[in-house]
């Protein structure tokens, strides 16, 4: 005899497998008035002003074709050289023959190439672009495609050139010592091709300057200078992640 009436559906008491019953979506009640309801997905429109960009959650390789056999371009480290997390602007994705999700992507020096979307984190979307013109040395940012910043610059002198090409915003920094840089700087993925005064080598800052008589004029070892007051009203106005373009 059974011991609980709780075990009387039991087949046999003590050694009947209970079977749980089966529920059907159609059986699931629906949801209360005014419960969160998940509608249908709606397709993202093309926005010419909008830029993705992704974080890497670790080391990877970005190769020339989105398939692990493909040739490397170069190796990705998960960190930059001021110790931030690194990032890639996105400019396309695709899938491999097994059903991989690559991502087509913005590396430093204004190379491309194909990442694993595996090796990244979560998108974030810019709505601004940042030029600068080294023949006018000006600086201009774009929200939505109209001017909302605009202001002289220091760029490199005709030894140590600022490069000229398709580039991003990759961190923002604001704990240099030195009066040198300036209240705040910003890294970008621009690479010298000689030698620049960031600290992290080769790469092209944005930054202050302790010399405002110099701008503007060409002047640097290759990073872009404005003055203080403008690189601090900048700042409000530039998120990581804005694509660069040096003419």
């Amino acid at each position: 005899m059974c011991a609980s009436a709780a075990l009387a559906s039991l087949a046999a008491c003590g050694s009947a497998e209970h079977t749980a019953p089966k529920v059907s979506v159609a059986d699931i009640p629906a949801p209360a008035r005014g419960a969160l309801q998940i509608g249908p997905p709606i397709a993202v429109r093309a926005d010419r002003h909008a830029t993705q960009w992704a974080p890497l959650r670790r080391a990877a390789i970005a190769r020339t074709a989105p398939s692990t056999g493909a040739r490397a371009v170069v190796r990705l480290p998960a960190r930059t050289p001021e110790d931030t997390t690194n990032l890639v602007v996105v400019l396309g994705r695709t899938r491999d023959a097994r059903g991989g999700l690559w991502i087509h992507a913005r590396l430093p020096d204004a190379e491309t190439g194909w990442v694993s979307r595996a090796d990244l984190g979560g998108y974030e979307i810019v709505r601004t672009r940042l030029i600068v013109d080294r023949a006018r040395l000006t600086l201009t940012l774009l929200r939505d495609g109209k001017a909302v910043f605009h202001a002289p610059v220091g760029i490199g002198a005709a030894g140590s050139p600022t490069p000229a090409g398709s580039y991003f915003i990759r961190n923002r920094l604001t704990r240099y010592a030195s009066p040198f840089y300036g209240p705040i700087a910003f890294g970008t993925s621009a690479q010298s091709p000689t030698l620049t005064d960031w600290p992290a080598g080769g790469f092209v800052g944005i930054h202050g300057t302790n010399e405002p008589n110099l701008i503007p004029g060409r002047v640097s070892h290759g990073c872009i200078r404005l003055r203080n007051a403008d690189i601090v009203r900048l700042a409000r106005l530039l998120p990581v992640g804005t694509p660069l373009t040096i003419v």
